[in-house]
């Protein structure tokens, strides 16, 4: 069987700052805006990398979420529990300058991990944790 991802979702509550971290900082690509109902679903992904897509959503905008929910999931977002994402780079140490001076809120410095891995890892607009890991 042949099965890769295509796309991830992510939540946002501000879909232009959302916008301008994920092209901005980390240099994604946009792939799609499209509005609908007063919300905003925005697609982004690596240059060059047409198959992998981070998608950007209303965090409730499922009709069936109840306004209770919404507030769990508006709480959950507040203090960064809500989503995560893990990217990948051949330079974790430039890339992690290159998105701290964008001014993302730093969770964790480039750090070798006891597992082998060294990463870092950020907080978007949202309040969504990404860590970004090097390829070695």
């Amino acid at each position: 069987m042949d099965i890769t991802i295509h796309a991830s979702y992510l939540p946002h509550n501000d879909p232009d700052t959302s916008l301008a971290f994920y092209r901005d900082a980390l240099g994604f690509e946009v792939r799609n805006d499209v509005g609908y109902n007063g919300m905003r679903w925005i697609t982004v992904g690596p240059v060059g990398r047409p198959d992998t897509n981070i998608v950007l959503q209303p965090p409730a905008a499922d009709p069936g979420v109840t306004d209770k929910e919404r507030q769990t999931i508006a709480e959950m977002m507040a203090k960064g529990t809500y989503g995560g994402i893990m990217l990948a780079t051949t330079d974790v140490d430039s890339a992690f300058e290159r998105v701290q001076a964008s001014g993302a809120e730093v969770m964790q410095e480039p750090t070798d991990q006891p597992w082998g891995a060294r990463d870092c890892a950020f907080r978007d607009p949202a309040g969504n944790m990404i860590r970004i890991q090097e390829l070695r």
